[in-house]
């Protein structure tokens, strides 16, 4: 007999929690989880991506950081992407006004904790928001880039290598995955 208690909390009790929080808490449908600080390495590649991406989108759309929160309310979760771009208007949560509910492109660097959590669940509530293009998953192992677009036909992914370019179809933008590896030193496997 499994005798473990499940606590679940409503979403008044993640944003209180996220206010005494020094982590990034992730909520889903009722659970709180605690994400771990990121590497150097990480942070390096998550400032890459978003300089190159605000860039290549100058004046189009909005680049946010990972301080910008992104709600799906399909699903009742919400997380904090390494970066969010919106095209557009910005759109927040009708009962959150601090998160973003029509990112157009969400951006994660993977990590050795949460490179199969991103890559399964957490793709699969991003997947439900209506808005969402793109989700560009940069490797902290390799110069690796995994593009997930959706297009007519449903979602399709790619990897991107050393010499090719991630090449969004909406919003257009094109930038090389040397560009984003350019001057850092990854991590061990």
């Amino acid at each position: 007999m499994n005798t473990a208690r499940q606590l679940h909390y409503s979403y008044e009790d993640y944003l209180r929690s996220l206010e005494h929080s020094e982590l990034k808490l992730e909520f889903c449908q009722g659970l709180i989880y605690a994400m771990a600080g990121g590497t150097p390495t990480h942070a390096e590649l998550g400032a890459a991506a978003i300089s190159l991406f605000r860039r290549a989108l100058f004046g189009r759309c909005s680049v946010f950081t990972s301080d910008a929160k992104v709600r799906v309310e399909a699903s009742d979760f919400s997380a904090f992407p390494d970066a969010s771009i919106v095209c557009g208007d910005r759109m927040v949560s009708r009962i959150d006004s601090n998160a973003l509910v029509n990112p157009s492109v969400l951006i994660e660097v993977t990590s050795r904790s949460t490179e199969t959590y991103d890559h399964g669940e957490k793709l699969n509530h991003y997947r439900l928001l209506p808005s969402l293009r793109a989700v560009v998953f940069i490797s902290h192992r390799e110069p690796r880039v995994t593009l997930v677009e959706r297009g007519d036909a449903g979602w399709t992914e790619r990897d991107l290598g050393p010499g090719e370019k991630v090449t969004l179809a909406q919003p257009t933008a094109s930038i090389a995955v040397d560009d984003i590896y350019s001057g850092i030193t990854l991590e061990p496997s």
